[in-house]
């Protein structure tokens, strides 16, 4: 079973520049395939997941937020970082590798953004440069830091 993140960015932000902020090494930093606005690495046994970093237009999500409010965003243009996780790295490195390459991101970007897991549930915003988190339980789960820079 897969587990999967994804960490949108609203506008036109450089796919190239924000595949290099994701990485915690140099060695690390996803590549162009043969997409310009694609860029991939796997980095499972190195961090705990797959990494996609691709830009696209007429973006939609929805997600639960807490209890049940419902969450919609269309941005017009975004950039898009997948983390594809496998469930046996999710505990030890996929979570908190994730958490690091958002917060760098977060921290060398400006732009509105979201963390959607799963497609389904909403963990985190950054409006007007003002984060907020959404689901309680599942930060303090995984016994995650909710504060931000950025």
């Amino acid at each position: 079973m897969a587990v999967e993140f994804r960490l949108v960015l609203a506008g036109d932000p450089p796919v190239a520049e924000v595949a290099a902020l994701t990485a915690a090494d140099p060695r690390e930093v996803p590549r162009p395939a043969s997409n310009p606005a694609l860029f991939s690495a796997r980095l499972y046994e190195q961090r705990g997941y797959a990494i996609t970093v691709r830009a696209g237009t007429d973006g939609y999500w929805e997600a639960e937020a807490d209890g049940e409010t419902r969450w919609e965003w269309a941005p017009t243009s975004y950039v898009s970082v997948t983390f594809s996780m496998r469930a046996d790295d999710i505990v030890e490195k996929g979570i908190p590798n994730m958490m690091a390459a958002v917060t760098r991101v977060l921290a060398g970007r400006d732009e509105d953004a979201a963390l959607v897991q799963d497609g389904n549930y909403l963990l985190l915003t950054r409006t007007d440069g003002v984060v907020h988190t959404y689901r309680p339980d599942w930060w303090d789960h995984y016994h995650l830091d909710r504060s931000f820079t950025g």
